[in-house]
């Protein structure tokens, strides 16, 4: 959620906190507030769409020191929008926000949006570090009071609604969370953090020693994520608050204080709201005081106990028993197998799509991955070939439409989507959402290859790993707009194998490593860390973004099918710096492959990557001459046997099973 100001009131009061020296604790961390202040203090590229390699090393350096002072964390993570909805307006004033700021980055100015994948990397991240992370059903911040409060232990986030909630072990923000700044206990070698510890006893103190229950009432009054009562600037407006100060946050920061010394004259809630009432109309007072309660209970324990979930995989809430979703999908939830959008299609049936930095006079990025999404919300609201497309305003009772928003031009505008017509095997009435994962691995992966246009047999040269981000740069090049040149594809490329390089750079193996491997990968750091002088190309940002898109939805559409596709390293796949780097560098380079011509097992790699693109477009689709093409095919036969072996090795090692003499053989295995 959020109280308007009160971060930064009580930032300027240092007598509201207590120093820790934080070590040997469990401690429960607000995962969506960690991954955006991690990727945002850190000063990671924010124009070229994302350094998630980067962003992937600081978590990793984050928990690593985490256990190097025995902390034990639990990540939260929030789940979808709440079912009521409350918060809606909420979010589209954030989502036009980030339009005017993903706006502002491209020209060259300030702010922060953060890239696409991050979430996902972040996932990725935790499940490779082993650090125990749950997604919750919709936002988590009464799930880690609840068990905050269950474990005596803090929490570590930087929302303010934790200085309203009456945490046992306290409240520690992340601004005053020193983690890259190790300490060792005096006269011991045991290490701790530094750290601040928001006390609400210290609050309340300060306050006339006011009673801690009223502080819910004051979250609402002064204004959260979930209520803005215009009804209630009547009461500002006739009350004697102190006064004084300037600018907005002088006046935020005096209405809070005002507020707060107001409220320390009651005794409790009920007494307090019986003399706000007082200011108000006559036949609205009822009114606001149902409301004022209904909003306080957002600041009650929850009913979901997230210790079933980290000792026994279970999450339950009444919610999820009201909704009787299938058990598979609960458990994909929970374990973030699953995204909050695919939550918001399915319940909601409404998806906000994240804005990018890219070029705002063309139609958002996202436009290109419709398809992938109307195939996704198909999957979730039963979408048979027997249905009809129907308006808005007619029931829905024929194909499912799905409210979707996003950005036109810089205006966050709603849409409304026919979802696609399935084939039966998935719409039948014996095939509802329940049995979707009984459905025949090889039924699934067709959908998904159909879904992406590309055939089964152009993968067979490409390691397992990159089987799905193969097959969406296919699609991607098909149908971007505007259309991709072969110098954006052979970047694009180029950065799957610096993934490579980077994945295998700390092998002290030299058969996995190879000294010549080490060049290269030594050159594309060089580039990478190469500083642009000049502004962002917006149209090659804008084909990136909607690869992205494309990813992110192909991602998204794979889990949904319970991935009959390995699912890929993000991490691995895309870094922004460097893949605007290459383009610039590819325009006046001979070829992309003379880049790799000292490592015969990654420009075998590129090579195989590149003819299974260029396989699935006609001959002419791209301008520049098969001088390319030509020369992979040479390099082809100078390729070592080694890197044959090594992608051979991959593929089979994904499926033993599977016929050795057909490499590809194991996309066709059955679960």
């Amino acid at each position: 959620m959020g109280i308007h100001g009160l971060m930064s009131y009580v930032g300027e009061h240092k007598q509201f906190f207590t120093d820790l020296q934080l070590r040997n604790t469990k401690i429960i961390i607000d995962g969506n507030n960690l991954f955006h202040r991690l990727y945002f203090e850190s000063n990671l590229d924010l124009q070229h769409g994302g350094d998630y390699d980067s962003f992937t090393d600081i978590v990793h350096k984050f928990f690593e020191t985490l256990s190097v002072c025995k902390i034990y964390p639990y990540v939260v993570l929030d789940g979808g929008c709440d079912l009521s909805d409350k918060k809606f307006v909420t979010l589209k004033e954030r989502a036009r926000d980030k339009i005017q700021v993903a706006y502002s980055i491209s020209r060259g100015g300030g702010g922060s949006v953060l890239p696409l994948l991050t979430r996902e990397v972040f996932k990725q991240a935790l499940t490779k570090l082993e650090v125990p992370f749950v997604q919750c059903f919709s936002e988590a911040d009464r799930d880690i009071m609840s068990l905050a409060n269950h474990w005596n232990c803090p929490v570590l986030t930087l929302d303010s609604d934790f200085c309203i909630f009456d945490l046992k072990a306290g409240y520690c923000p992340l601004n005053y969370f020193q983690w890259r700044n190790l300490c060792t206990c005096e006269g011991t070698l045991d290490c701790y953090i530094p750290a601040r510890c928001f006390s609400l006893e210290r609050l309340c103190s300060h306050f006339s020693h006011m009673n801690k229950a009223l502080l819910p009432l004051f979250a609402v009054m002064n204004g959260n994520d979930y209520i803005n009562l215009p009804a209630l600037e009547t009461f500002f407006s006739k009350v004697r608050l102190p006064v004084g100060g300037s600018g907005w946050r002088g006046r935020k920061h005096v209405r809070i204080q005002g507020l707060l010394n107001w409220l320390s004259r009651f005794a409790d809630p009920t007494e307090a709201i019986d003399n706000v009432l007082k200011y108000l109309k006559k036949h609205e007072r009822e009114e606001i005081r149902k409301v004022l309660c209904a909003s306080m209970e957002e600041y009650e324990q929850s009913d979901v106990n997230l210790e079933d979930f980290f000792q026994n995989g279970t999450y339950e809430s009444q919610v999820t028993r009201n909704l009787e979703l299938p058990q598979w999908m609960l458990e994909a939830f929970a374990k973030g197998h699953l995204s909050p959008f695919i939550s918001d299609a399915l319940l909601l049936r409404r998806t906000i799509l994240h804005v990018q930095v890219e070029n705002m006079q063309r139609p958002s990025a996202h436009t290109v991955a419709l398809p992938i999404r109307q195939v996704i919300y198909g999957l979730l609201l039963n979408a048979s070939q027997n249905s009809e497309v129907t308006s808005p305003s007619k029931q829905s009772n024929k194909l499912p439409i799905v409210r979707e928003f996003d950005r036109i031009q810089k205006t966050l505008k709603k849409s409304f989507v026919p979802t696609t017509m399935l084939p039966l095997d998935f719409c039948e009435d014996h095939r509802p959402l329940a049995t979707l994962t009984e459905v025949p691995r090889s039924d699934r992966l067709k959908l998904l290859l159909e879904t992406l246009g590309v055939k089964a047999n152009i993968l067979q040269s490409i390691p397992s790993p990159l089987w799905l981000p193969v097959a969406v740069t296919c699609y991607w090049t098909h149908y971007s707009e505007p259309k991709v040149k072969l110098h954006h594809l052979q970047a694009l490329l180029l950065g799957m194998v610096f993934g490579e390089l980077h994945r295998t750079s700390s092998s002290p193996d030299p058969v996995v490593f190879h000294v010549k491997d080490k060049m290269v990968y030594d050159q594309f750091l060089k580039w990478k860390e190469k500083n642009f002088q000049e502004l962002l190309d917006l149209d090659t940002a804008h084909t990136f973004c909607q690869w992205q898109c494309c990813l992110q939805m192909g991602l998204h559409l794979n889990q949904l099918l319970s991935t009959p596709l390995p699912e890929p390293e993000v991490t691995r796949l895309y870094c922004g710096t460097l893949v605007h780097r290459l383009c610039k560098e590819l325009k006046s380079a001979h070829g992309a492959e003379n880049l790799l011509i000292s490592s015969p097992k990654m420009s075998q790699l590129y090579c195989d990557l590149l003819h299974a693109v260029k396989s699935t477009v006609p001959p002419d689709f791209f301008q520049e001459t098969t001088k390319t093409t030509k020369s992979c095919k040479e390099k082809n036969k100078q390729a070592t046997s080694q890197a044959d072996t090594t992608r051979q090795h991959a593929t089979l090692e994904a499926q033993p099973l599977c016929d050795v003499n057909n490499r590809f053989a194991s996309l066709m295995v059955e679960d």
